[in-house]
């Protein structure tokens, strides 16, 4: 069900339910911040919360306020909600806890929560276990605690599940201005992608950024993408947890390629989402796309006054999805112009200080330097610490950059290479006129660098085969596994099952020799000497045959020419869909541990750009003068696996094909394992 926060994130009448220390810092924080709307306390017995006069009940309120803190226990939330709902409120922030997530120490925890989840009835609610949020647009929060938002005009919104996260969030010194914090506690009913959903209709918003620990309702996190894309509002992930349900199956390569966190990145990517690995990249990402959007290129230029400097920028790149183009001539001659001859031209350019204390030379090289072609231009100043140095010798930077700014229109930040280096009325002061203050050179390196991706970020359009349950599951045997896929036109060699080394034998003779011979009931036939190649007479097969210890054979045609072999496989990840894993396929899947892995469904030009991404499809592409393997046959072969799955994804736990022999004109299965629930 959709629900509108529309009144609940920006309201014109706050109640406050529940005295006490909560009561009245909301009271107090909402005066404090400014709130212009109607602060309404309700207490059975106060005559005031705060300085501000009391209801005595929800009853007696003028009217159903647009947003509710309920601070009381959880026995007297559930009646408070239900009379909160009967007068037509906009919604409201439940602060109690004691219910599903308390499940483990008080089993009336799971019945509470379904009580809950009823007296509130079609009004959203944030929680329960929940702090609220902090709207600083409008100076409105249902917040019962200190936080270090001040009001702002636009800025980015974030919400976490963790209040103590949020808390610290509204802390930072980064001049990241912050429009909303919201906390979700235990999302009994509105999840982390319907509050995502609600901040990114305010105009006012320029970004979203989610700490998640864990993805549920995957249709929701589609219908956030959607509008997110219409909207043109980038998506931050940071995401942190790892999924254990990927790990259920342990027989094949393919579970532990997509177990783990595999089916969380795939999921973040299919949605067009950046994701970044801590808080400080969390919040540097976040503050450059409020002032610059996603960039348009990974293009970037660094100049600084120290060779020591643009070193590090070299270094700290390297590796990244950002490069560093050499200058072009129109860089040189504005370059060579303001800093005369004894300056080495470069990029990253160390311009030495020839020029510092010269604002208008400064100007002129730094314009310079932010060519039309360049997503971003990073200036590098440290600033002396006020307390023990004169920090006005810096003023000229500032100057400089607010100049060069205005003067080309181009983005531009000014980085410190260590975070407390850049401070906060400098960042302000930088903001105020559009230089995007970074706070540490490496954490502003990776904040362009998802910045460019969320520039050509790609959100799939088809809708995500989610998953059922996992259920108890059966291992099909190989020959079986064969014939299912060969149903959906995934090409696998001639074969026959056999019961003894002489029915091998026999099988043998007429698919035709070389052949391949497989003793069947392993998991891992190779690893258990269970598979023989290149056969050549009856007599090798029946010999082969006797030396395993199998309950029966498989005989395969020898599929020769391989220009190199592929595992495709695809496991259901409850948390996040059908994981399909593309990867370096035989013995030297473990080996490489070159893998990819996105979510079902998956279009043809989907699949191209991951099989481009492995380190092997350079043997694909023909290394070094070899065979070029058919790629169309591949793709084929992918979506063959995938019409199989989509078929059967009630019954699906995992298909795996490893390895997938690809050849000049054609793709094969020389190997299946399918487990389904019994």
């Amino acid at each position: 069900m959709t629900r509108d926060l529309s009144r609940l994130f920006r309201p014109r009448s706050i109640a406050v339910v529940g005295g006490g220390a909560w009561g009245k810092a909301i009271v107090d924080q909402c005066r404090k911040m400014g709130f212009s709307g109607e602060v309404w306390p309700v207490h059975p017995t106060a005559a005031e919360v705060g300085g501000v006069p009391a209801f005595r009940s929800v009853a007696d309120l003028p009217e159903g306020p647009d947003a509710s803190f309920i601070g009381v226990n959880r026995h007297a939330t559930l009646d408070v909600l239900s009379q909160l709902r009967d007068r037509g409120a906009g919604g409201a922030t439940c602060f109690a806890s004691g219910f599903a997530e308390a499940e483990a120490e008080d089993a009336a925890g799971r019945d509470l929560q379904r009580q809950l989840l009823d007296a509130a009835g079609h009004m959203p609610i944030l929680g329960p276990n929940c702090y609220g949020f902090i709207n600083a647009l409008d100076g409105a929060l249902l917040w019962p605690d200190q936080h270090g938002l001040a009001r702002t005009e636009r800025g980015v919104a974030i919400a976490t599940q963790s209040s103590n996260i949020a808390i610290n969030l509204t802390m930072q010194r980064r001049g990241l201005p912050i429009a909303y914090a919201v906390t979700a506690g235990n999302q009994a009913q509105t999840g982390l992608a319907q509050i995502g959903a609600g901040l990114i209709e305010d105009p006012r918003v320029t970004a979203l950024g989610l700490h998640v620990e864990g993805f549920s309702d995957l249709h929701a996190w589609e219908a956030l993408s959607a509008r997110a894309r219409d909207l043109g509002k980038p998506v931050v992930i940071l995401k942190v947890g790892r999924s254990e349900q990927a790990r259920a199956a342990t027989v094949s390569h393919t579970a532990s390629l997509a177990g783990g966190d595999a089916g969380a990145q795939a999921l973040i990517d299919r949605l067009g989402f950046a994701r970044v690995g801590s808080l400080p990249e969390f919040l540097e990402t976040l503050k450059l796309l409020n002032f610059t959007g996603p960039l348009a290129s990974n293009r970037i230029a660094s100049i600084s006054c120290s060779g020591g400097e643009a070193s590090l920028a070299a270094d700290t790149a390297h590796g990244r999805g950002v490069t560093f183009p050499p200058l072009n001539e129109a860089q040189r001659n504005g370059l060579r112009a303001a800093l005369g001859p004894m300056v080495a031209l470069a990029n990253p350019l160390d311009y030495h200080t020839y020029i510092w204390r010269d604002t208008e030379r400064m100007t002129d090289a730094w314009a310079a330097m932010m060519d039309p072609s360049l997503a971003l231009t990073m200036l590098i100043v440290d600033f002396p610490r006020a307390d023990r140095c004169d920090p006005a010798d810096w003023n000229c930077t500032i100057e400089a950059a607010l100049a060069a700014k205005a003067r080309t229109g181009g983005n531009v930040a000014m980085v410190a290479t260590l975070p407390e280096l850049m401070p906060e009325e400098v960042a302000a002061r930088l903001a105020a006129g559009g230089v995007v203050p970074l706070n540490g050179l490496s954490d502003a390196i990776a904040a362009a660098e998802v910045a460019s991706r969320l520039g050509q970020a790609f959100a799939a359009s088809l809708p995500l085969l989610v998953p059922s349950p996992t259920a108890s599951a059966r291992l099909v045997p190989e020959a079986e596994a064969k014939t299912r896929l060969a149903a959906q036109r995934l090409p696998v060699p001639r074969s026959e099952r056999a019961g003894s080394p002489e029915a091998a034998a026999e099988a043998a003779i007429r698919i035709g020799f070389p052949v391949v011979l497989k003793g069947e009931g392993f998991a891992h036939k190779s690893e258990a000497g269970a598979v023989r190649l290149n056969l050549s007479t009856p007599e090798a097969v029946a010999e082969a045959a006797r030396a395993m210890a199998a309950t029966g054979f498989l005989v395969e045609e020898m599929v020769t020419g391989t220009v190199a072999e592929l595992l495709i496989g695809v496991v259901k990840d409850p948390a996040h869909g059908f994981v399909l894993t593309l990867a370096a396929g035989g013995t030297l899947t473990e080996l490489l541990a070159d893998s990819t892995s996105l979510l079902l469904p998956v279009g043809p030009s989907e699949i191209d750009a991951a099989l481009s991404r492995l380190r092997v499809a350079r043997l694909l592409d023909g290394w070094r003068g070899g065979q070029i393997a058919d790629r169309a046959a591949i793709r084929d072969a992918v979506l063959a696996i995938q019409s199989y799955v989509v078929d059967n994804a009630d019954r699906v736990e995992e298909v795996e094909v490893n390895p997938l022999l690809c050849l000049p004109d054609r793709a094969v299965a020389a190997d299946a394992l399918i487990r389904e629930a019994e």
